[in-house]
């Protein structure tokens, strides 16, 4: 594979480059909510690299159904892209995983997984960019594409079972979400468009179930509380709202 250098960009340039929320969770360790991010169900053959640097990471060839609302993966694309670090936060030790070249905070690595690596990696989608197959040689993995082409890796069985998505009764799963989601009501473009601006609110798009005048909003609560959030949204207009609580699941 090719050696390229894949350098951490300045803070400036990766506050222009990534969203608010590809940045807290990349460069503040935060945890996306899970069922509510890009590719936790993206089934498309291609690679998944680092959203800030372009480094490679992961392979949908090595990708599997978890069950636990993050993307999933046997192993790294190759040795040396993805480095482990002990993580002693929320009072319990996981390895977590990041990025070789630009040390973006990437999720954690459990050994729950499937065969033939028994390894689960838990990663965050806002820690990812997906580049397809058709598109690996114009954007410079054409190394990769050998592997689509000859089938030498095949795609690793579905799997819903592991421990850390299910946890026996009374255990906590390996990991939870710090960002959450809030589904609020009524406003419109121009409440919205305002609501981006709010400190701690990462991410404003509209409801995934299309219900009218509807927007889902990613927050991190130790910057703003539920309650503050929604009382901002009525006072641009809104008329009320809910967090949307996911499954219990492990990250």
């Amino acid at each position: 594979m090719p050696t390229h250098t894949y350098a951490k960009p300045s803070t400036v340039e990766l506050k222009q480059k990534l969203t608010p929320i590809q940045f807290e969770v990349t460069q503040n360790d935060a945890t996306e909510p899970p069922f509510r991010n890009d590719f936790w169900d993206n089934h498309a053959a291609g690679i998944y690299v680092d959203v800030a640097t372009g480094e490679p990471l992961f392979s949908s060839l090595d990708k599997f159904e978890s069950g636990t609302g993050w993307p999933s993966f046997t192993r790294s694309i190759e040795p040396g892209h993805v480095v482990s670090k002990s993580d002693g936060a929320l009072g319990m030790s996981r390895t977590e995983v990041r990025s070789s070249g630009g040390d973006s905070h990437l999720g954690h690595v459990f050994d729950d997984g499937p065969p033939p690596t028994g390894l689960r990696y838990c990663i965050n989608s806002a820690s990812l960019r997906f580049v397809p197959v058709d598109r690996l040689s114009a954007e410079g993995y054409g190394g990769y594409l050998s592997r689509f082409i000859a089938g030498t890796a095949a795609p690793i069985p579905g799997s819903t079972a592991n421990a850390c998505a299910k946890p026996k009764p009374g255990e906590r799963p390996g990991c939870e979400a710090t960002l959450d989601t809030a589904l609020l009501e009524g406003g419109g473009a121009k409440a919205a468009a305002s609501l981006r601006d709010v400190a701690g609110v990462l991410d404003v798009v509209p409801d995934p179930m299309n219900r009218v005048a509807a927007i889902q909003v990613v927050f991190d609560p130790k910057q703003i509380a539920y309650a503050d959030l929604l009382a901002k949204w009525v006072s641009l207009g809104g008329k009320g709202g809910e967090v949307v609580s996911p499954p219990s699941v492990g990250h």
